[in-house]
């Protein structure tokens, strides 16, 4: 009797044990979550400065500093088809400390590069930002008014011009090769190291087109320094309600739009994901944020982490599938 009394009792005390540490556990996770972040937060732009990534990495990381009463500091870490900023943030501690301003290519690099530094499960996803359409323009001095007299033009010269790209496997970059594909024409692609550079180039008359994304395109659109084909969009664009889709223009089924998510190493803790997550949609739901937002032709998002990680994976599956049909491959 006695010895049963003595296992009752031990396993009662093991039990006991075991509920205080699960119980501190969970008191240590809470305030881990509650206290973060106890210093600067890096946010990793995997493109160069001044592009709509950028400007959107500056606009929430300014709001989540005051949030936090911590700096956010946005550092531009650009080439390799965005794939060293990638990799940058998938090797860093995680430990929330260093997110990743993810942009549309990330989804098409593993498909499209011939070698990513980083697996898919090195990264995980915290909240999709925004979205916006990639438009074809072309400068002025180009011959054309619309997509019929462009693909006219392209064929009577092929191999001739080039279009310009934020870098390889980026949206505007796939735009312009589906593009080739569905309009069968031969176009050279040059990638930049970033989106700002690449349709800037246009406007000063070194390259003749590209799929430029909306937010940096529009300035020039309407100060007549871009002439504006076509949104890449399955719907037309209420900042340009005037200007067909592509798919309206000629090229049924077309559509390659630009997004931007932020991201964290796989290991994060899911409090801080979880932490990191609510305050993204926090700021991304702010009126002044939205209207900024809307001012530079952004649509924001803000989802949660399992609904932006099945968004990721559906585009890597979709580009997937793209590339191989169109025989894409970097450069």
């Amino acid at each position: 009797m006695n010895a049963i009394l003595r296992n009752r009792n031990s396993a009662s005390g093991t039990l006991a044990c075991i509920v205080t540490f699960c119980g501190l556990g969970m008191l240590a996770a809470g305030a881990t979550a509650q206290s973060f972040p106890q210093k600067p937060v890096r946010m990793i732009v995997p493109l160069a400065a001044g592009g709509s990534t950028d400007v959107l990495a500056r606009m929430i990381g300014s709001k989540l500093t005051e949030l936090w009463s911590q700096n956010v500091i946005v550092e531009n870490k650009p080439g390799g088809g965005t794939s060293i900023g990638n990799d940058f943030v998938a090797k860093a501690p995680a430990d929330g400390y260093t997110i990743l301003m993810a942009t549309s290519a990330y989804a098409v690099n593993f498909s499209l590069l011939a070698k990513v530094p980083y697996k898919q499960t090195d990264l995980t996803a915290l909240s999709n930002a925004a979205q916006t359409p990639n438009v074809l323009v072309v400068h002025p001095s180009v011959p054309v008014k619309n997509l019929k007299e462009l693909t006219a033009l392209l064929k009577a010269r092929p191999g001739q011009l080039t279009f310009s790209s934020g870098g390889i496997g980026g949206s505007s970059h796939l735009a312009g090769e589906l593009f080739k594909v569905m309009a069968n024409v031969d176009i050279t692609h040059v990638p930049y190291k970033g989106g700002s550079l690449a349709v800037t180039d246009v406007v000063a008359g070194h390259i003749p087109m590209t799929f430029g994304n909306l937010t940096s395109v529009l300035p020039f659109s309407r100060a007549g320094r871009l002439r504006v084909i076509a949104v890449s969009s399955a719907k037309r664009s209420p900042h340009m309600p005037e200007t067909p889709t592509m798919a309206e223009a000629g090229l049924a089924g077309f559509e390659a739009s630009t997004w931007n998510g932020l991201i964290a190493p796989a290991a994060t803790p899911p409090e801080v994901v979880n932490k990191l997550n609510a305050d993204i949609v926090r700021v991304l739901g702010m009126p002044d944020v939205r209207e900024k937002l809307a001012a530079n032709a952004l649509e924001p998002i803000g989802d949660s982490p399992a609904a932006f990680q099945a968004f990721i994976n559906a585009e890597i599956s979709r580009w997937a599938r793209v590339v191989k049909s169109a025989n894409l491959k970097a450069e």
